[in-house]
């Protein structure tokens, strides 16, 4: 363990001995937990993961000896610096992350606090119950993260705030002791205050303190119900409420005890739930409507301007959205309704509807009704944050310091019209959406950090902006809390008494100020420690791909914001080694942040070769997720193929780079050696050889090479000389379609033969994907140029591209054109690029292609794995809208995340183990699952060998199935 220059070693090798979880003082761990979601950036002396609530005890026992700060977190989602502090930050989501029990008739869970808001809600759903506050960022913040913001949600009109729905907890005290808080009678209040502890020093000082501040609690608090702001010493107030401390320390942001486990009452899920989408041609209109909308007591009123609505047509993960939009509206208002009664809720939207039209509220409203038709609309909504942080220019972003203050909802009109009075006053744009029926806008405005003067026009309006929240009795936090962004101007906001009331209330829970310090009282001016106004300037490097952003590879990396849709571990394929490790720095924001660390070091170059780095760098599967799911769009695998390459700049190049970067010539031998050269993988004395001189793992079978090849089966075919009716088609003969699994090829090429098309099969090589996965960034380039001169210079100009291995032939039109940005030909290719599926589906809708009625697909279900690159350049939409034309087919879509394999890596023995355990996750059991005569499917060739390695199941290629029910009777694989 390395001590870093301001840890003491006495403290952290003591804190070492103590705690059973990760203990770290390496610098890059150090910087990755240095930042959150919000504008700041604290530089912490090391980081705790605990592995349950005695290691939370020791580490704050040791810190407290010590005099170190503490701060908690969960999923570092915050967005005003909760999570950031100069002492030990204590990550609750590696290891903390357990369901401890679930009773469905209480209607209750116990749960450690690293537990994702959205596994609790899976394990409840079998119940018919959910965790009611639900918010934008639940499939990664974490119950402790929720509690510590007392966070809400859309459906806070119905649910309230976290606040209301916590029981009792656990709790670690300042000086290392236990706690247990829930509700209790006064005389259980006089007993606990009788103990000669700091708990019972609780009981003894807040009843005081309340009793003392009565005047002020009662005048002082802002009068609006969503508040998440300062102490709560109005509930401690309330005579009609029991005292409790477990609510009172919800929302206390980790600065008065550290909660470990908690007892939540879970809420009924309703059966149905439907939406109106209202269309406006401005912010303004759609705000005007909401007060009609709220008559129709819906479950939530939610804005989304055009800003984030033009941002999610960008990206191909949420561009479903504007295919079901009318024109091109200014803001979108999306009201929901829900219960039990389907009927019911038809109604009630169709009653909204009726107010909306007679009001002239919108010029067009969409109803959704069912979860397929919702799911576009959700997507984006809960992306809003991420696509609004994606219009960054560099260090302009927009950000959050004045973007979570709510009035009520008849005044949110007018509240509205003079914000953006204020903005227009000092010249700030900003993307406007949030959660309307509570009167909580999210509004960020963009500011440079960069710039001195933009700093100090962000405070003006930060202060005119309370001031305006008190003028229309609102709150300055309703959901995300006071942290660094706000704290500073609570005792304004509170007054002096009430202020100072809070602040006694630290002082009696923290008497040495080391629970994560500076947030609600004693707070920094809210300038201080902003995250780009500390990073220094990026100096000069040199780079061999285009980054294509100002500031270059540093600035593509220092693009993420922290928001954490990486964490994510239900749906979509980001980020897989994460999903096997939850370790922080296995996520694309980790990775992503390892390197602006190593981009700002006096000689990057040098960095860059860093083996800590590299081992931060070294899980990333490449898979591409990153760039299509985050909102971002921070492309991990080009960051990745460029940090490599510097790498072997300094270290030289591995053997196995060598072998794995060179793949084609490998098959090729392969295939001219075969069957002898399957003999090898067949013998054990040889795998063990391979894996010790190579690292090849010997668990994992090798490919299958076959003499009779594609190219050679194409030399034999009879060629076509009258012109095709549909023209000339260029087929991709990618390493592994050509080499380890020739009949896919002769599948796709018969079946484009068959519509009508010519096929050509030209010689154009290695695109360079191998390589450059193994950041042999210069012969991957040299491939680029050779394979796209070849293809512009040697095929019909125009014509078609198309191929059957997604990360062959999509790095024609992605990665070619950051190895070679200038090169005239890869331009010409890129653009000739298209979907071998998009033609086989017109050829069949136009009658060129018939697919027989009676083949032994037909009443079959079909479920298809998509691959990663695939996902993230074009989608899966044609597949499957080719396999749909397939007769008497059930066509279904396995949203499984990536399979593991990616390509080399899970042949690597050194991640052999990784890649299973992500193909462990979701896929392999998915497969397992289906019936035998389930037939599967997935369009890589990486796909399918996990999924027979790890399922025992074959998997086809869609084309290989669209061309069986050309008529044949009977599969052959």
């Amino acid at each position: 363990m390395e001590t870093p220059v301001d840890a003491p070693a006495a403290f952290a090798d003591e804190l070492q001995r103590a705690v059973r979880g990760d203990v770290r003082f390496d610098d890059y761990s150090r910087h990755l937990f240095s930042r959150d979601a919000s504008m700041y950036t604290i530089r912490p002396v090391g980081v705790v993961c605990p592995r349950d609530h005695e290691d939370v005890a020791a580490a704050v026992r040791v810190a407290a000896k010590h005099g170190v700060e503490i701060t908690p977190r969960g999923a570092g989602t915050s967005l005003a610096g909760q999570t950031v502090g100069r002492g030990i930050v204590l990550d609750f989501s590696k290891y903390m992350n357990r369901i401890l029990d679930l009773d469905p008739e209480a209607r209750t869970a116990r749960v450690q606090v690293g537990v994702v808001q959205d596994d609790l809600n899976r394990a409840a759903a079998p119940y018919g119950l959910m965790f009611g506050p639900d918010t934008s960022t639940s499939n990664r913040a974490t119950i402790g993260g929720m509690l510590g913001n007392n966070s809400a949600g859309s459906g806070s009109l119905r649910y309230g705030m976290t606040i209301d729905h916590v029981r009792a907890l656990d709790a670690i005290l300042a000086d290392g002791s236990t706690a247990h808080f829930g509700p209790v009678d006064g005389a259980e209040v006089d007993r606990r205050a009788g103990a000669p502890t700091l708990e019972g020093s609780l009981y003894r000082e807040l009843p005081r303190i309340v009793g003392d501040n009565a005047a002020a609690i009662a005048d002082g608090f802002p009068p609006f119900w969503r508040r998440a702001c300062g102490y709560r010493l109005d509930r401690l107030a309330d005579d009609a409420t029991p005292f409790d401390l477990a609510k009172f320390i919800v929302g206390c942001e980790g600065t008065l005890a550290i909660a470990t486990e908690v007892d939540v009452d879970l809420v009924p899920k309703p059966k149905h739930t439907v939406y109106a989408v209202g269309h406006f041609e401005t912010t303004q209109q759609a705000i005007e409507a909401t007060g009609d909308a709220l008559s129709c007591e819906p479950a939530q009123v939610e804005l989304m301007d055009k800003t984030i609505l033009d941002l999610s047509r960008q990206k191909i993960e949420y561009a479903d959205l504007g295919d079901h939009l009318v024109g091109d509206p200014a803001a979108l208002l999306f009201v929901s309704f829900n219960g039990d009664d389907r009927d019911e809720v038809l109604r009630r939207l169709d009653h909204l509807i009726e107010v909306w039209a007679a009001a002239g509220h919108g010029y067009h409203t969409l109803t959704l009704v069912t979860p397929a038709e919702q799911e576009a609309l959700l997507k984006v909504r809960k992306s809003s944050l991420g696509l609004l942080m994606a219009a960054s220019e560099g260090t302009n972003r927009p950000l959050a310091f004045v973007e979570d203050t709510a009035v009520p909802p008849e005044r949110l009109a007018e509240y509205t019209a003079r914000f953006a009075q204020i903005l227009d006053t000092y010249e700030m744009k900003a993307g406007f959406y949030g959660h309307c029926s509570v009167g909580c806008l999210h509004i960020r405005p963009f500011v440079d950090l960069a710039d001195p003067d933009e700093i100090a026009r962000m405070r003006t309006v930060a202060a005119k902006i309370k001031e305006l929240v008190r003028e229309f009795g609102g709150v300055n936090s309703s959901e995300h809390g006071d942290g660094l962004a706000r704290s500073e101007f609570n005792r304004d906001i509170f007054g002096d008494e009430l202020y100072e009331a809070m602040q006694d209330v630290k002082r009696v829970f923290d008497p040495q100020d080391i629970l994560n310090p500076g947030k609600i009282v004693n707070a920094p001016p809210m300038t201080d420690n902003l995250r780009d106004a500390m990073l220094a300037p990026a100096p000069e490097l040199r780079t061999r791909l285009d980054f294509e952003v100002v500031g270059g590879m540093r600035s593509a990396a220092d693009r993420c914001m922290n928001i954490g849709l990486c964490r994510k571990s239900t749906t979509g394929a980001m980020c897989p080694s994460y999903i096997a490790t939850r370790d922080e720095e296995h996520a694309t924001r980790g990775r992503a942040n390892a390197l602006v660390k190593a981009l700002s070091e006096p000689d990057p170059k040098t960095a860059l070769g860093d083996e800590r780095l590299h081992e931060v760098l070294d899980l990333c599967l490449m898979c591409k997720a990153c760039k299509a799911e985050c909102p971002l769009g921070v492309d991990m695998a080009k960051l990745k193929s460029e940090a490599l390459s510097h790498h072997h700049d300094i270290h030289g190049v591995p053997l196995r780079s060598r072998v794995f970067g060179a793949i084609r010539s490998l098959n090729r031998m392969g295939s001219t050696l075969a069957p002898i050269a399957n003999l090898p993988g067949r013998v054990p004395f040889v795998r063990r050889l391979m894996e010790r001189v190579l690292g090849i793992a010997r668990e994992r079978p090798l490919p299958r090479f076959h003499f009779r090849n594609l190219r050679r089966w194409y030399a034999r075919q009879p060629k076509q000389h009258a012109p095709a009716a549909l023209g000339t088609v260029n087929f991709l003969a990618d390493s592994f379609t050509t080499y380890t699994e020739p009949h896919i090829g002769q599948a796709a090429i018969g079946l484009l033969q068959q519509a009508g098309w010519n096929v050509d099969l030209p010689a154009a090589g290695c695109c360079g994907r191998s390589a450059l996965s193994k950041g042999l960034v210069d012969q991957a380039a040299a491939s680029a140029r050779d394979m796209a001169k070849r293809l512009d210079k040697g095929t019909a100009p125009d014509s078609p591209i198309v191929g059957c291995e997604p990360s062959c032939l999509y790095t024609l039109r992605d990665e070619h054109t950051s190895l070679a940005p200038d090169d005239p030909h890869v331009k010409a290719v890129a653009g000739r690029v298209r979907q071998l599926e998009e033609l086989l589906v017109d050829a069949i809708d136009a009658g060129h292609l018939t697919l027989a009625a009676d083949s032994w697909l037909a009443g079959r279900r079909i479920l298809f794995h998509g691959h990663c690159h695939q996902k993230a350049e074009v989608g899966t939409a044609a597949t499957m809208e080719l396999l749909r034309r397939i007769p008497g087919a059930e066509v279904v879509e396995l949203d499984a995340g990536c399979c593991g394999m990616a390509g080399s890596f899970g042949y690597e023995s050194e991640h052999y183990e990784i890649s299973m355990k992500v193909g462990s996750d979701r896929l392999f059991p998915a497969v397992r699952a289906e019936a035998p005569e389930t037939v599967i499917a997935a369009t890589g060739t990486s796909c399918r060998e996990q999924i027979s390695h790890g399922t025992d199941r074959s998997a086809w290629h869609p084309v290989e199935l669209v061309h069986q029910a050309l008529g044949s009777t009977d599969a052959h694989h």
